[in-house]
């Protein structure tokens, strides 16, 4: 991967009628192995989100808007989560487009997982 890896976990979300992305990141010593799990620094940033998400739904009900997908976590370089992300993420609330907003994580992006949780068991990383 490139110089300067950056961790991003999102979650694309509709609150109130309304598609939102929000997301925290996390700069990295070295990319993560290929093949490998994102590890503990992954779930900190997953429940980073989590929790952030849980006290806003106090003001209103939060939908995830694309099943398993709707919670991500992206390696990518830290140009692209300054640059391109922003970019992306604006369009998406704005047109909605999921398919174009998938597929341009997916440039910027050589690895990335989905987080899934069932009941009596640990949360675990799925490759995406």
């Amino acid at each position: 991967m490139a110089d300067n890896p950056y961790l991003v976990c999102l979650a694309l979300i509709e609150q109130d009628g309304q598609r939102r992305l929000p997301l925290g990141g996390k700069g990295l010593q070295q990319s993560i192995a290929a093949g490998s799990d994102p590890g503990a620094e992954g779930h900190a940033l997953a429940l980073d989100l989590l929790l952030r998400l849980w006290q806003q739904s106090d003001d209103g009900a939060i939908q995830r808007t694309q099943g398993l997908q709707s919670l991500l976590l992206l390696e990518l370089p830290m140009d692209c989560f300054l640059e391109t992300l922003p970019q992306l993420k604006q369009a998406w609330l704005r047109t909605g487009n999921t398919e174009a907003l998938m597929n341009g994580l997916r440039q910027l992006t050589a690895q990335g997982w989905t987080l899934a949780t069932a009941k009596f068991s640990q949360p675990t990383f799925a490759c995406w």
